[in-house]
């Protein structure tokens, strides 16, 4: 959630975010209003237990030369004075639950992203070009096929659409993507974690993903918990409610399956194994103070970029618009691989500097210099998933149905080049 100093502060920058998102700028007015309700509550609840007090005190000392009557005129003025703070207090306390659930429907303050939607993106870099053949090329379905890799029919037949079995070498080159993406981090000092992917409704909403993207989300209804869509969740929710030592930031990097329903987007992109419902992932965490997670930012999609490098395939960096950002992302960056048979780019990385807004919500903090304690900043990129294969197979695919192993997986799958099957 966004804060609440910054919001009084400077509203103007809050509604500038909230145009920038093509979200509703009245939203910022309406949690102005419900701040200055909240702390007039506030002060009259603190005034009536103050007042209270005072006359508890005074009674104790009227009450020995009382008459019965007066006593009686003391004992219920006193009721009413306790009843008043209880009044007031049930008072604060709805202004302060007002005051939140407008406060949850802001979303972070952009940081210099473009604005507009999903289209409106700014290209920042070009690396390689994208990839020609001397033959008519095959999607990365009809290779994934042909060689073994990939086989959806029987995905679907256990599981329903999207979904899908790697198989043999399709499952060794996942596997062998993932440990380079593990093996980088670590050499970076990341620490490895396998996390749980069932988490808490107050971890999933608090990390941003149980608002306008709610319907991606896969629910255990009985359980009271969620499937994750990226290891991010449980890595933000790892620190919740805690006062960690962020001397030196502490980063993580998080190796799980994800789940996403992919709700809405039916027609698009559903060919193969681009937008499924399961997929593996490593995402690189990141806690730190808040100046430093600019900088940060720019390590992560370094990293990102060492790591396309690896695997030898053209992609572009693009700054993404203020209206395709998350709600609890102020910039975001993606990485974009060339592919072939679509003729264009699609999304395999992306890197997120969410600020404060993240740890705002789950309670992570840290000690200043002074020893007061001010709220973490988080930072999350994607160092590989299953989709990455899609762009490695199309751009590495020769004349004869073949495809070469990039050779930073090599080691890995045992091969230096894929035959097909028949």
């Amino acid at each position: 959630m966004i804060d609440l100093k910054l919001l009084r502060e400077n509203p103007d920058l809050v509604r500038e975010s909230q145009r920038t998102r093509g979200e509703d700028p009245a939203l910022v007015d309406q949690l102005l209003e419900a701040d200055r309700q909240r702390r007039e509550a506030i002060s009259a609840a603190d005034q009536a237990r103050a007042e209270q007090k005072a006359f508890s005190k005074a009674m104790g000392q009227k009450m020995a030369a009382a008459s019965d009557e007066e006593k009686a005129q003391l004992r219920e003025e006193g009721k009413q004075k306790a009843q008043a703070v209880k009044d007031l207090e049930a008072t604060q306390g709805d202004a302060e639950q007002a005051l939140h659930d407008l406060q949850m429907q802001i979303s972070n303050v952009v940081e210099g992203a473009p604005a507009g939607g999903e289209e409106d993106f700014v290209v920042l870099e070009h690396v390689g070009e994208p990839t020609t053949f001397d033959f008519e090329p095959k999607d990365h379905l009809e290779l994934g096929e042909s060689l073994g890799l990939i086989d959806m029919k029987r995905g679907t037949k256990v599981s329903g659409s999207r979904f899908y079995f790697l198989t043999g070498d399709g499952a060794l080159l996942q596997l062998g993507m993932m440990q380079l993406a593990a093996r980088k981090a670590t050499e970076k000092g990341f620490q490895l974690m396998i996390p749980p992917v069932l988490v808490r409704p107050e971890v999933m909403g608090g990390t941003g993903f149980l608002g306008a993207h709610a319907d991606e989300v896969y629910r255990l209804e009985e359980d009271d918990l969620y499937l994750v869509g990226t290891s991010e969740v449980a890595l933000a929710g790892y620190h919740s409610d805690e006062i960690i030592d962020l001397d030196e930031p502490k980063r993580y990097a998080g190796w799980s399956s994800c789940f996403r329903r992919e709700a809405g987007s039916y027609g698009k992109d559903t060919r193969g194994i681009i937008r499924v419902h399961q997929f593996d992932k490593l995402e690189m965490f990141v806690y730190c103070r808040p100046e430093q997670a600019t900088e940060i930012h720019q390590e992560l999609l370094q990293l990102e970029k060492d790591m396309l490098a690896a695997i030898d395939v053209p992609y572009r960096v693009i700054d993404t618009a203020g209206g395709d950002l998350g709600s609890s992302a102020a910039r975001k960056f993606d990485t974009e691989a060339w592919v072939p048979t679509q003729n264009t780019y699609r999304e395999l990385t992306s890197t997120s500097n969410c600020t404060t807004f993240q740890a705002r919500r789950l309670q992570t903090r840290y000690r200043d210099a002074d020893g007061k304690t001010q709220v973490a900043a988080t930072l999350n990129g994607t160092l590989a998933t299953t989709r990455w294969l899609v762009a490695i197979l199309e751009n590495h695919q020769q004349a004869d149905g073949s495809v070469v192993v990039p050779e930073a997986l090599r080691p890995f799958v045992g091969k230096d080049v894929l035959i097909p099957k028949n």
